[in-house]
């Protein structure tokens, strides 16, 4: 029996580690063999844990065989293993991209349509910019074939010596096979990257780099940084650090998992919900995330009207007889006048009185809106004073999910036409 079929035999046995060995032999017999790689592909992503990047690689060089020989089911195959092994580095549209290329070339692969579901089903929550939702990959990969030499070369590696093989106690000679490949091959400084996304509820970062030693590395996470250090093949440290997160994340709550091809760090964000733009943050941005909760209310203030000084009435045309009216101080009038002393217990006190106020101006119905201002919360309080200054003083909405969508126009009463100062 030949290395391709006992790779075959192998493979139907989910002995993947032989698998990839048989094959590897094989490669180093006849390299433009496109079913070998698309065989040792499907055992690279079989074994546990799974090796995409190797899969990857050999589905691609399948790819680029099966266009030379141009035959449509050699290249809807390897296409296939294309998609499958990016879905597994988690490249969601560039394994839909494979899998509609299969579609074309084999609508009736009975394994399709399972992944299509798949991809369609990461793609749905994945955030507005995440990069696993943009498509990289062309339909023939700018890949080349390895040589003759160099196949042999790895060959070399995946053989086992006669003393593992004929050892009667520890691991097997299969066993010990699959732990040199995976120890002797450590991705270079320059080639190590890191991918980040997020769920509403935590942001996971996913460092590439096969090899990194469990026991040698190092990895600190903390409230608002996240660090690993791991000695290279080359005798030096590589080095991540990340400071300062966009957002303070929960310690407690995070993990790392050290891998055989990457390592990955879930971080529990502390605002479950909130929306990470980027992955780390500046300084000024750290200390605007931390301010009080007694600040907020300015918070939301500035956000609608900008640079504006809080003690400064916003700018616009009123029909109001005592003038524009300043929206923030207002509603500070309103919920900090200390209790009149001539009133007694159970009586109202600054609220009405802030109204009587205004009443006693010639201006009623700004204080009905007073004190609703008051005791809204601050979607509504900024939903209020956007309306209002936005559309000239002719419209007062309360609901921030529509008014938060747009600029709101202004809309005069029925008659009458809105002109521009100086008009």
């Amino acid at each position: 029996m030949d290395h391709a079929s006992r790779g075959a035999a192998a493979l139907s046995s989910s002995d993947f580690p032989s698998a990839i060995s048989h094959y590897t032999a094989a490669i180093s017999s006849n390299s433009q063999a496109v079913d070998y790689y698309i065989k040792r592909s499907t055992a690279y992503t079989r074994t546990s844990p799974a090796d995409h990047p190797s899969a990857l690689k050999d589905a691609e060089t399948a790819v680029v065989l099966a266009h030379k020989r141009g035959k449509r089911e050699l290249i809807a195959h390897a296409q296939l293993r294309r998609g499958i092994a990016l879905f597994g580095l988690e490249r969601w549209a560039d394994a839909e991209q494979c899998f509609g290329w299969v579609k074309k070339l084999s609508p009736k692969e009975t394994s399709l349509l399972i992944w299509e579901k798949k991809v369609e089903g990461k793609l749905k929550i994945c955030e507005t910019g995440d990069t696993r939702t943009v498509v990289t990959v062309t339909e023939l990969p700018e890949v080349e074939v390895p040589k003759v030499e160099e196949v042999k070369k790895a060959e070399k590696k995946a053989e086992m010596t006669p003393d593992e093989t004929s050892t009667t106690s520890g691991p097997t000679g299969r066993e010990m096979t699959a732990e040199k490949k995976e120890e002797g091959v450590q991705t270079p400084a320059n080639k190590i990257r890191h991918e980040w996304y997020q769920t509403p509820e935590n942001v996971i970062v996913t460092l590439f780099a096969r090899g990194v030693p469990k026991d040698k590395a190092t990895v600190e996470i903390q409230r608002q940084s996240l660090a690993i250090t791991f000695p290279l093949s080359t005798g030096s440290d590589y080095d991540l650090s990340l400071e300062p997160l966009f957002a303070p994340i929960d310690v407690a709550s995070s993990t790392s998992k050290i891998m055989s091809t990457k390592v990955e760090f879930q971080l529990k964000k502390v605002s479950s919900g909130q929306k990470w733009p980027s992955l780390e943050g500046s300084e000024s941005v750290k200390d605007q995330r931390e301010d009080t909760a007694s600040k907020e209310s300015d918070a939301v203030k500035r956000a609608v009207l900008g640079t504006n000084s809080l003690d400064t009435a916003p700018a616009y045309p009123t029909s109001s007889k005592s003038g524009p009216k300043n929206w923030d101080k207002l509603a500070d009038d309103l919920t900090k006048k200390p209790k009149s002393k001539d009133k007694k217990d159970g009586e109202d006190d600054g609220a009405d009185e802030g109204i009587d106020e205004f009443e006693d101006e010639g201006d009623s119905v700004n204080g009905f809106f007073n004190k609703l201002y008051a005791g809204a919360d601050p979607d509504t309080r900024r939903a209020m004073m956007k309306s209002y200054q936005e559309s000239n003083g002719t419209t007062l909405s309360t609901d921030w999910s529509v008014v938060g969508k747009g600029k709101v126009e202004t809309s005069p009463p029925e008659g009458m036409e809105a002109k521009k100062w100086g008009e």
